[in-house]
């Protein structure tokens, strides 16, 4: 259970204001800073400053963001942990990007059941921006993610580097080839919804040779991997993913890749730092792939 002190400020932190923070804690403005100067009083410097009239955090701020969330997450997992002491083990709360989830882990949450009947755990599978931020709200222990990650503001360890390639159905002029970006634009390009892992590495890519998806004919958005593989069989457009997925489809699909532009990216586990289920986490991790 954190100090009122400390909520009051990750509140602030979330609200950005005053006010507003005020409102959601039931107490009045003045509150809000004298809690926010005990805190800066304590720690040393400055948590907030005002640029005109728009609040910002400084690094000493942010630095203590991090810990107290971190500490916010550990408190609450271990008073779960020890309310239910007598009960059965609260389940690891896990989130995974589609990818991850429906194609790379299915083995490894078998292995780490079947090493111990007292364990349980929830799985989550939604996109990096959505799991990061439950990760922050402490409604998630570890996120298995594929996207682009502040590797100084988590912990995390890599599960292995995948190899990202575009696909086609079979048949089609680009099946085992290397293209140019000439050629891939006269595509329609199927591709994953803003905020999934598979997008962001691929504009990260197509930046890199200062181009973007509105280099192509046409693009269509498309939120599920089965639909994605479906439409690309059917011929209705290419698309990027890993290969992992590929080989899992079982679809007549073929592969390609961009001309000089190998694409592999890491798949990690990622939780806050200062974690107080750090053993549990871990016993996750090592967990073999395949039983």
């Amino acid at each position: 259970m954190l100090d009122f002190k400390m909520e009051t400020f990750l509140t602030l932190c979330e609200t950005m204001s005053y006010t507003r923070a005020a409102e959601r804690l039931c107490i009045t403005q003045p509150a809000v800073t004298q809690q926010i100067r005990h805190l800066e009083e304590y720690y040393g410097g400055r948590l907030f400053s005002y640029h005109g009239k728009t609040l910002s955090m400084t690094e000493r701020g942010r630095r203590l963001e991090l810990a107290a969330k971190s500490l916010r997450h550990s408190s609450e997992a271990l008073r779960e942990r020890l309310v239910g002491l007598e009960e059965r083990r609260p389940p690891l709360r896990l989130g995974a990007t589609k990818t991850i989830g429906d194609y790379v882990i299915p083995g490894k949450l078998c292995c780490y059941l079947a090493a111990d009947p007292e364990r349980s755990l929830s799985l989550t599978v939604d996109n990096t921006r959505n799991l990061l931020a439950a990760l922050e709200a402490g409604t998630l222990d570890l996120a298995l993610i594929e996207g682009y990650f502040d590797k100084a503001r988590y912990d995390f360890r890599t599960l292995r580097r995948e190899n990202f390639t575009g696909i086609c159905r079979e048949g089609h002029r680009f099946a085992g080839r290397r293209v140019g970006f000439e050629e891939l634009f006269e595509e329609t390009l199927i591709v994953r919804e803003p905020g999934s892992g598979t997008r962001a590495i691929f504009e990260a890519a197509l930046l890199g040779h200062n181009h973007s998806l509105d280099s192509f004919a046409k693009t269509v958005e498309i939120g599920s991997f089965p639909v994605i593989l479906s439409l690309v069989e059917a011929g209705l457009g290419v698309s990027f993913l890993y290969r992992s997925v590929l080989k899992e489809s079982k679809r007549a699909l073929r592969a390609f890749e961009i001309r000089d532009t190998p694409i592999f990216h890491e798949f990690n586990f990622v939780f806050l730092r200062d974690n107080l289920l750090r053993d549990e986490l871990e016993a996750f991790i090592a967990a073999p792939q395949q039983m």
